[in-house]
């Protein structure tokens, strides 16, 4: 039995509720791998999971969706990964908040030599998060312009940068000139301050008035309604998170008399839900970072102790690009 210190929630609730206890870990069973975390990442979806707004199936429960680290043993069965390897994942449910964890090695991808855990970390599910959406939900083109809703976050800056290098122009939204600057400087390039300028307005200008073929929006809440206003005759909107809030009811109606618009919520676990699927899109996000095409900011790091600071940054919009969690 491993005996390990990890965050866990006993109720859903604000930035109180993280609380820092010793656990026990489990052996790995068949076709399970205990993995050592060396760095976790932080998410916006681990606030979700925090609130309640995605549901835990029981408590007391750990949270966090990513990480790399060390295989330190493997159950029946596996061949896939062995002791020694460093890998990393984008979890199938929360359990990275902990100094490690027992999980399904169909979840586990090898880090190359070329790759830090910080970067392995911090990119592992925010890239495979850009790479479906770039890639799949909607595959862009070389000379489309394109708008990504919170373009100076972790995904956002990932997206700008892989857009802009396949030929596709950026439009992006900020909350401040500062965060105008740093998507700018990832291959943004035209940020919006959303906070100042009417974001459909802008978009219509900036595209001589044939506004978008796709927008992608993690934010919701009231920005959904705006990401709508820039899509173009059968174009189309693909929802992928909901920081900013719930989306609001939609009248599938509306779609047609806005031009027949194409609306999808479209979430990672079904875009790697297939082991093969998984590992062709990893290699693709860490061959990006390799080249040296995609660069991983790390801006925030935190202690395992302090999340419930980093929560409350990420709740106040105070990060940008990446942040990690120091078990």
């Amino acid at each position: 039995m491993t005996r390990v210190h990890a965050v866990r929630v006993h109720e859903t609730g604000g930035p109180e509720v993280l609380r820092d206890e010793e656990i026990d870990l489990g052996e790995p069973g068949a076709g399970e791998a205990l993995v050592r975390h060396t760095v976790i990442g932080l998410n916006y979806t681990d606030v979700h999971f925090r609130t309640g707004r995605y549901p835990l199936r029981e408590f007391p429960h750990v949270i966090g969706m990513e990480a790399a680290g060390v295989v330190e043993a493997v159950g029946d069965g596996v061949t896939t990964v062995a002791p020694g390897d460093r890998v990393a994942y984008a979890s199938e449910t929360p359990r990275a908040y902990s100094e490690a964890t027992v999980m399904p090695v169909t979840r586990l991808v090898k880090v190359p030599e070329a790759i830090d855990d910080e970067t392995a970390a911090a990119v592992i599910l925010k890239g495979l998060t850009a790479q479906y959406l770039i890639r799949s939900a909607y595959e862009i083109e070389a000379g489309e312009t394109i708008l990504v809703q919170a373009a100076a976050g972790g995904v956002g800056q990932i997206m700008c940068q892989w857009a802009h290098h396949l030929g596709v122009t950026v439009i992006g939204t900020v909350s401040s000139d500062e965060k105008a600057e740093i998507a700018r400087q990832n291959g943004c390039d035209h940020p919006i301050v959303y906070t100042r300028e009417d974001v459909p307005a802008r978009v219509l200008e900036l595209t001589g008035g044939a506004k978008l073929p796709v927008v992608y929006d993690g934010v919701g809440g009231d920005t959904f309604e705006d990401s709508l206003k820039c899509v173009r005759r059968r174009g189309m909107l693909v929802s992928y998170g909901t920081a900013g809030g719930k989306i609001p009811p939609l009248d599938l109606f509306r779609l047609n008399l806005m031009g027949s618009l194409y609306v999808t919520s479209a979430g990672l676990a079904d875009y790697i839900h297939d082991r093969t699927e998984l590992e062709q899109r990893a290699a693709e996000v860490f061959g990006m970072v390799s080249k040296g095409i995609v660069r991983v900011h790390v801006n925030q790091r935190y202690k395992l102790s302090d999340v419930a600071t980093a929560h409350r940054d990420l709740e106040a919009r105070r990060t940008s690009g990446s942040s990690i969690i120091l078990p």
